[in-house]
């Protein structure tokens, strides 16, 4: 890959029709109307998963769990559905740019620019550092909503955090690289790859177009995808939900309440959320890739009306 704003970077390819700079601002235009849009699905996910124990700490059933998830989102539906949004909107810069730049970095490399294994292997362990803080200040925000009914702020999460040197922003990173791997493989690299087969094979067969073979390649990842990433990401929860002034979560512990949860209500405890991770997987996946696409066809399109796709050659408003 092309050094960074160099000027082979923005520089139209004639596969593709799309130069690196144009393909990563459509991944990161795309990310961010899934952020706007998934939020409240998001927020209520991690509720479900969070409230798994009582105030005492107590494993409490699946069923009594979603019943307090929806009696918060009930109690304050605009503050529920919007938690945790402002530092997913700020992620789509501090995350997605170094996995995105990562990851198209790597397939420049190694390939033609095709997204493949190696790239988001590469993208997941490498970005973890940079995706991991904000992840933690997102649940951080509703992680108290049981106890106080609103969102905590995000410069008290931060300054409880120098407190500490910061070093609580770091916690469920190791589950996280799992959890980024698999949405990677299987959420950038199966999802448009499946969608490339079923426009082919049920595309030109029947009118359906972009969006509907976008909904359906989605909606067939998305319960592997979920099986995968869910342990990971109660895991995840466990360990970035416990108040930063007190004593961490280290990843044994949060194991042993998974797996303590998995002995007490079986599969419902092993799989809590999964049902809403399901859904919420399918909109996230849809709005991303429909982002993606319609941002890519847009700059393509202008792009060869202008004849930079033939020429090779960089659009002047970027010189």
């Amino acid at each position: 890959m092309a050094f960074l704003f160099g000027e082979d970077y923005f520089r139209v390819q004639t596969k593709g029709g799309l130069s690196q700079a144009q393909t990563m601002t459509a991944y990161l235009g795309g990310s961010a109307f899934q952020t706007v849009m998934d939020n409240p699905v998001t927020a209520y996910r991690q509720l479900v998963q969070q409230y798994a124990k009582d105030l005492s700490g107590k494993i409490v059933d699946p069923k009594i769990a979603s019943a307090e998830a929806s009696a918060s989102f009930k109690a304050t539906p605009f503050s529920a559905a919007t938690s945790g949004l402002m530092p997913r909107l700020i992620g789509v810069l501090f995350k997605r740019i170094p996995k995105f730049g990562i990851l198209l970095g790597i397939s420049f490399v190694v390939g033609d620019g095709e997204v493949g294994l190696v790239a988001a292997t590469g993208a997941s362990i490498m970005s973890a550092p940079f995706i991991n803080p904000v992840r933690m200040v997102e649940k951080q925000q509703r992680a108290f909503f049981k106890e106080t009914g609103a969102q905590k702020g995000v410069w008290p999460i931060l300054l409880e955090a120098k407190a500490k040197n910061f070093a609580p922003l770091f916690r469920g990173t190791i589950p996280l690289m799992g959890h980024s791997l698999a949405s990677a493989v299987l959420g950038l690299v199966g999802q448009p790859k499946l969608q490339k087969i079923i426009k082919k094979e049920v595309g030109t067969k029947t009118s359906l177009g972009n969006t509907a073979t976008n909904l359906i390649s989605s909606a067939v990842v998305s319960p592997i995808y979920v099986a995968v990433t869910n342990p990971l990401s109660r895991l995840e929860v466990i360990m970035q939900t416990s108040a930063i002034n007190k004593s961490s979560i280290n990843l044994g512990s949060a194991v042993k309440e998974f797996v303590a949860d998995t002995k007490q209500f079986g599969m419902r405890g092993l799989f809590r959320g999964q049902g809403i991770g399901i859904f919420k997987a399918v909109i996230s996946l849809s709005l991303f890739h429909e982002g993606r696409m319609f941002l890519g066809e847009q700059f393509k399109d202008r792009n060869e009306a202008n004849g930079w796709v033939e020429n090779n050659t960089v659009p002047p408003y970027l010189l």
